[in-house]
């Protein structure tokens, strides 16, 4: 029985190291190295934080309508920090990224230090580059944000097209360019349309409000719609660049807009007591 035992085992065993080779080729690839593994644990915690730091008032990044209520809430006086006008905070959000985008797809022949030219790089050029546009040209803004803020949140933009500029696939499958073209294409037209829905809404200003309840749209089922198509988008970019971490940063900025779509819905109940239903779900219509 004992040799039986052991022979089954043995089996078992030699058929699970011929099957793991074979399984991890349909896997992407991974950051190698000790850099590599710190990388790859540094974005995984980010996955596991990100939600729970969002939907906290003490925790999650004070900018758009969180920068002063959350300031106020968590006892942190404005005055600690540098305030600057909102849509100058949101440019610097964003613009680093898009310069970072931008030098990879015209300047890695000239500038040696740069990573190779991708289409990631370029689907990251295309989402920051429409940001930059309705931050300057379509969003109605009020208030202010801390400078700390917005270059904390450039930083790390920037520094995420960077990391995905520099393990994407140089020259991904024909299925790969397709498939993320269209989740970009998808996630940039509804995260538009759905900003543009706000900005129209901010224009009204009903009875001299600052805020209106949001309508149509997306927004009829969820808090924040715009949120889903920029998901939406972001999983476009690591389809095209078809490597793990590039994924994990998809999963990373999941797991921030999920919690802030939950601060939005938050917000919105307590904001809008008799005109935003309870049963309105976060991001995902009817089901989260």
């Amino acid at each position: 029985a004992q040799a039986h035992h052991n022979s089954v085992f043995n089996r078992s065993r030699e058929y699970l190291t011929a099957m793991i080779p074979s399984v991890t080729t349909y896997l992407p690839p991974v950051a190698s190295g000790y850099a590599g593994a710190a990388l790859t644990a540094l974005q995984a915690s980010g996955v596991l934080l990100n939600y729970a730091n969002e939907i906290k008032k003490e925790t999650r990044m004070p900018y758009s309508k969180f920068a002063s209520t959350d300031a106020k809430t968590s006892g942190k006086a404005q005055t600690q920090t540098t305030m600057i006008p909102s849509r100058v905070g949101m440019f610097i959000i964003y613009a680093p990224a898009l310069c970072v985008a931008g030098a990879v797809c015209a300047l890695t022949q000239s500038v040696g230090f740069l990573p190779a030219y991708t289409p990631a790089a370029a689907f990251c050029g295309l989402h920051f580059a429409k940001r930059v546009l309705e931050v300057l040209f379509l969003h109605r803004y009020s208030g202010s944000v801390g400078l700390s803020t917005s270059s904390i949140i450039g930083l790390f933009y920037a520094l995420n097209t960077l990391l995905i500029s520099s393990v994407a696939q140089v020259d991904p499958s024909q299925f790969s360019y397709m498939v993320g073209g269209l989740l970009l294409s998808i996630g940039l037209f509804g995260n538009f349309y759905h900003h543009k829905i706000l900005a129209d809404l901010r224009k009204e200003k009903r009875n001299g409000k600052k805020y209106v309840p949001p309508r149509g749209g997306l927004f009829d089922y969820v808090a924040a719609p715009h949120y889903l198509f920029e998901l939406v988008g972001w999983l476009g970019v690591a389809v095209v660049a078809n490597h793990l971490n590039a994924y994990l940063a998809f999963a990373g900025m999941t797991s921030y807009l999920v919690g802030r779509s939950v601060a939005q819905n938050e917000w919105n109940r307590e904001k809008f007591p008799e005109d935003w239903p309870e049963t309105r779900r976060n991001i995902v219509p009817l089901l989260f």
